[in-house]
Formats: C-alpha cells, structure tokens, sequence
C-alpha cells in the first residue's frame, strides 16, 4: 500500500510542478488542487488569498490538527522593460540569479499571452565578453531575453510585456530509475503531493483520525505571510509540512524524514517534536533530527498572526533547496508514513 501511496505522490508532484505558481500566481495550480480534493470526496475552499483550505475528517474538532504545506514557488517578476528590449527581473521569495542563469522561462502578460525567453548575463557571449567569469551575478547584471525579435522597450511593449508581469522558470523535472526526483521548485510541491496521497489514504482505508484534521496549501510561503491567515476553529495544533534541509552539519538526507527542532525563528514546541520521534522510532522510520540555521516556515508565521497553538515541521529531505533540487522517493514515503503514525 505505501510504495502505491509513494507512487501517487511522484505523480502528483510530477504534475503540480508542470503548472507555474510562482508566489502572486497560483490559481491555476490551486484550482488543480481542488479538483483532485473533489475526485476524493473532499469540499475544499478556496480562501480569500488564494489558498486551498480542506476538511480531511476526524472525531475531537475540539483539539484539531491543521497541516500546512505551500503551493507557492520561487520566480521572478519583471521591473523594468530595457532600452534594448529585454527585461530587468525582481525576484519572487529568494530566488538565487546565481542557479537562475541560463534558465529557460516564460512571461506571463496580464492581456497578451505568454513568450518565452533565457535569463542571461548581460553581454553573456564568452567570445565577447572578456570579463564574463569575473561579474558577480545579480539581478542588476542579467536580463531576461526574449526568444522574439525585439531590440528598443517599444517593440517589447507592442508584445503586450509590461512592468508588473509574472516570470515563470522552467522546473526541469525528471524521475530516475533509482527513484530520486529532480526539480526546481520541490519546495514545497513534493510536500503538496504527500498531503494528497494523505488524504487518499483517508478515503481508501476508510479511516477517521481521533482528533479532526485540516490541511491548508498555502500561496504566499515564500514572502512569509502563507500561513498568516484561515485557521479553522477548533484547531490546538498546527504542523507544517516543508521540505527537510541536506546539507553540512545536519544529519537528514533525500531518503529520510527530517523532524526540525529548531529553526532561524525559534524552537518548535517541545511536546510536539517529542511525539513526532517517538510516532517514527515506533514506526521503525528512517527519520533525522536537526536544526536549520537559516529557514523559517508556515507554521511560524501562523504564530506570528497570534494564533495560540503548538506547533512543528516536518519535511522529505531535499538537497540544494532553492536551486535545481533533488529528493527521493523513500523520503516521501517516510514524511507520508509519519503523517499517518502521528495522527492515527
């Protein structure tokens, strides 16, 4: 049953990362969310801000459990239509130019469609530029360049391309036969495929949990404000499901589930961390627990909007977060497998 499980979430990540949701615009991924929600029996909502809000059942709506993972990914927004008819780039959440170079991506017009294009140094032909290994990338030295056959801000601007458009990169996706999955943007897509296969689960073992549980997937993570906002009533806790850091001085790996103690904005609650390594001791998982030095999730700023709750995190280990990522199907199982121990 889990390695069906792990593989529906494979798919279902597969799948989300195919549709662009960069943080500001994530209709479209979300509305594929709550069609895949209703193919299972669920009435999820859409909230205010865009998010996907569901009830997945439980007895205790007195003590509830609210799970949080986030639909929203890095990207760009255009600042600036150039003289020479490419386009200055403002990053959406903390996308890095420095793994961003020579990505194919796609913007996104509010009238006219969509053009592709490569995010480039500026001046970016070797042959050419003799200072190229010496410039420090950033978002003042690159550009986006369009695969149109335009040269002055006017002709960019006869596209329909305006300041304030969305910039999508490509994700580049691919699943290996020794069950790694590659991507950008598996924070926190991966997560979103695990609470489906949850809440397939569910409906298939035809299981109510002891206490109710939510899940929200929320659509501004990345700027810090997704989970802010549409707590249900009823709710104690609240643990977000994110993507587990691999990296020097943490213990976890892609194949593991990592369970964060404590991150940039403080340790998570105590009694929660404890009952999750004792739900995977007991479950005989293959789990890590660390602190991250530089992270920061959902769930705290659910905290931050003065929401009285205990709280955690939990995440597949994934590697090189923020840039061309990779976790592995194992990890996946585990988080899976640690949702259904904890909650029951």
């Amino acid at each position: 049953m889990y390695e069906r499980l792990t593989d529906e979430i494979i798919s279902q990540t597969c799948a989300l990362l195919a549709i662009a949701s960069p943080t500001g615009y994530t209709q479209d991924a979300a509305q594929y969310l709550i069609g895949q929600l209703q193919s299972l029996g669920y009435a999820p909502i859409q909230t205010g801000k865009g998010g996907v809000l569901v009830d997945l059942g439980g007895q205790d709506r007195h003590n509830g459990v609210l799970l949080e993972a986030h639909l929203d990914t890095l990207g760009a927004m255009v600042a600036q239509v150039k003289s020479n008819g490419r386009l200055k780039l403002t990053p959406l959440g903390g996308l890095n130019p420095n793994n961003a170079e020579a990505e194919n991506c796609t913007v996104i017009t509010k009238f006219n469609g969509a053009y592709e294009g490569t995010f480039q140094l500026c001046n970016a032909s070797l042959h050419v530029n003799t200072q190229y290994g010496k410039t420090e990338r950033s978002f003042d030295t690159m550009e986006l360049v369009l695969d149109e056959p335009v040269q002055s801000a006017d002709q960019t601007r006869a596209l329909g391309i305006e300041t304030g458009d969305v910039v999508c990169f490509d994700p580049r996706t691919r699943v290996t036969k020794s069950g790694y999955i590659k991507s950008r943007f598996l924070d926190d897509k991966l997560s979103c495929g695990i609470l489906l296969a949850y809440a397939r689960y569910l409906r298939e073992q035809k299981i109510t949990p002891a206490r109710r549980v939510w899940a929200h997937f929320t659509v501004f993570e990345e700027v810090g404000h997704g989970g802010s906002a549409s707590v249900p009533q009823g709710v104690t806790e609240a643990i977000s499901v994110d993507m587990g850091c691999v990296g020097d001085g943490l213990n976890c790996d892609e194949r593991r589930v990592s369970i964060c103690a404590k991150d940039s904005g403080g340790p998570y609650h105590y009694q929660v961390v404890k009952g999750l390594v004792e739900a995977a001791r007991r479950l005989g998982l293959d789990y890590a627990l660390d602190v991250y030095p530089a992270y920061g999730s959902d769930v705290e700023a659910t905290l931050r909007a003065g929401n009285d709750l205990r709280h955690g995190l939990i995440g597949a280990g994934v590697y090189a977060s923020h840039g061309y990522e990779r976790s592995h199907r194992d990890g996946a199982k585990n988080t899976l497998m640690l949702l259904i121990g904890y909650l029951g």
